[in-house]
């Protein structure tokens, strides 16, 4: 929002925004536009608001909305001069990218991460787009193992917490497992003796649970319906039971210091013959919760959430900015962190995490801002010769915080703004299913929206955009299919204007959810299952240099 005031201050007669989000008070330090008053209400409706009152003679509209709606195809891209980018998410930004290239409509990309930013302008022939580098994913992730093993920090207590959210409260996914991992082999590769139940034995001079007068299992799951236990028994479950069941695999810790156990009834009790005491209330998102303080929020959101699930009676989802979610998350990843020895973090750290957010500072969007509307005034006027990269940089001895270079030119491999339309990629045909090709590849590698696939042999459909159309062969390998090595397969998404041809390289070795795209030669690029780049779409040539900038109002 802080680009649309901006523009609006410079002059700009017609600007839209669009935003799907609403105000959160986490919103108030760095967004001047907004205030306390407008918490809950949608950004981009509030900002139309306050620039109408700094700059009566404005025209600006507002779409409450996310930017992969159908209501935005390409007619809507064609109508504006310029698009402005300040996206928060990796497919969202693809797709945008996209649009604008086969709408010929020139974008300037721009983001900032606290005391970082950069400000990109793409301008189709002329610069590279968006998706013409590869760009590290930064968002880190670790090994299942870790998480539900073995954390040594503060984040692998996070992540495996909105994992058992999930579990709790959410969509079950087997990737959100949280019991132990019997497959864990330690750091000698070695995996502790396991019997032929599954479970590992008793070692000796280990007694297990003595109240329960068995051993504790790990095959003891978390009840689908958590509103029918009281959040003291999946505390037990979570940070007792499981914790002993992890002590028996010994081998885990022969170099590492090992977890310790923890029942509710413990914490309460050790907490009432203490006379420490603290006086910030829970509410306080700075301050860091005692241990008996997180074993009463975990309790307390427990049956806050169960209730919300049974009322509404469908799965929650996760989000940052539900409280009662973010406490939960909170609540448990600390209690886990004090079992394995790691000091405990605020809420407001944790949320950080939980969110993959690094806070947003005021004066590095404000700087963002400006860049973004010089920038802009270069492609108006016409000067395309004088746009320029910048990257705001932490100070450095050179004392340069602003560094900028002329844009690259369009890669010539890049699948969506070259002429070049083919993508290979390292697959298990025989482990792949039709419905893991669109949902893992085309639709989460390659950030497609709505993808129709042909196989080129046979002219025969294998994914259809039309819902239902091939669900009879969604389960179904590609092999099954007649689908292997070299098979040549045609996709197009409609939507995003993009078409591309994608070339099948056979691995026996690869898992049904594996993947590795490869460039025109075969061989392997420095990316694999991660892969969100390099897609291809578009039609013609276009050279703004060509063009006449009317003198008209620009339109935003």
């Amino acid at each position: 929002m802080r680009i649309a005031e901006e523009l609006a201050l410079i002059g700009y007669g017609d600007i839209h925004v669009i935003d799907m989000d609403t105000i959160d008070v986490s919103n108030l330090n760095r967004q001047f536009l907004f205030r306390r008053e407008h918490v809950g209400r949608s950004k981009a409706e509030v900002a139309a608001e306050a620039i109408r009152q700094l700059c009566p003679s404005i025209k600006i509209t507002f779409d409450l909305d996310t930017i992969f709606s159908a209501k935005f195809n390409l007619p809507f891209f064609q109508q504006f001069d310029i698009v402005m980018n300040a996206l928060d998410n990796r497919a969202a930004r693809n797709h945008v990218n996209r649009m604008c290239i086969a709408a010929k409509v020139p974008l300037i990309e721009s983001g900032s991460a606290g005391y970082l930013g950069q400000v990109k302008p793409i301008v189709r022939d002329l610069t590279e787009c968006y998706e013409c580098s590869p760009v590290s994913d930064r968002q880190k992730t670790f090994p299942g193992c870790t998480i539900r093993n073995t954390p040594s920090e503060h984040i692998h207590c996070t992540v495996w917490s909105k994992h058992a959210f999930n579990q709790l409260f959410g969509e079950l996914d087997i990737d959100d497992d949280i019991s132990p991992d019997l497959t864990d082999k330690g750091d000698d590769g070695v995996a502790g003796d396991v019997n032929d139940t599954g479970a590992h034995p008793m070692e000796e001079g280990q007694e297990g649970d003595k109240s329960d007068g068995v051993a504790p299992s790990a095959d003891e799951s978390i009840p689908p319906e958590p509103s029918e236990l009281e959040g003291k028994k999946i505390f037990d479950k979570l940070f007792y039971s499981d914790i002993n069941y992890l002590l028996l695999m010994k081998h885990l810790w022969r170099e590492r210091r090992a977890p310790v156990p923890m029942r509710k009834a413990d914490i309460v009790a050790a907490s009432a013959s203490s006379s420490a005491s603290s006086s910030a209330p829970l509410e306080d998102m700075n301050k860091v919760w005692s241990l008996a303080e997180c074993a009463e929020v975990f309790c307390e959101s427990v049956a806050a959430l169960s209730r919300r699930k049974n009322a509404e009676n469908t799965v929650l989802h996760w989000d940052k900015d539900d409280d009662e979610a973010m406490r939960f998350v909170a609540s448990c990843a600390n209690i886990r962190a004090v079992i394995f020895g790691i000091p405990c973090k605020s809420l407001f750290e944790i949320k950080s995490m939980a969110g993959n957010i690094v806070p947003a500072i005021a004066t590095t969007n404000a700087i963002v801002a400006g860049l973004v509307a010089i920038e802009a005034a270069k492609i108006i006027s016409g000067d395309l010769d004088k746009l320029r990269v910048t990257v705001i940089t932490a100070p450095n001895h050179r004392g340069n915080v602003l560094i900028d270079h002329v844009p690259f030119t369009p890669n010539p491999a890049c699948f969506v703004c070259s002429d070049k339309r083919e993508c290979f990629v390292r697959l298990n045909p025989d482990q792949v299913t039709v419905k893991a090709l669109q949902d893992k590849f085309l639709k989460g590698a390659l950030n497609m929206v709505e993808p129709d696939v042909i196989e080129s042999r046979t002219s025969r459909i294998i994914i259809s955009s039309e819902e239902g159309e091939t669900s009879d062969i969604e389960s179904k390998t590609l092999s099954e299919l007649s689908i292997g090595n070299g098979a040549l397969l045609l996709c197009d998404d409609f939507r995003q204007k993009l078409e591309l041809k994608l070339i099948l390289s056979a691995s026996t070795t690869m898992k049904a959810d594996e993947f590795m795209v490869l460039n025109d030669s075969g061989e392997s690029k420095e990316n694999n299952e991660g892969n969100t780049r390099k897609r291809k779409g578009e039609a013609t040539a276009h050279d703004l240099q060509e063009e006449e900038i009317e003198s008209k109002r620009v339109k935003l």
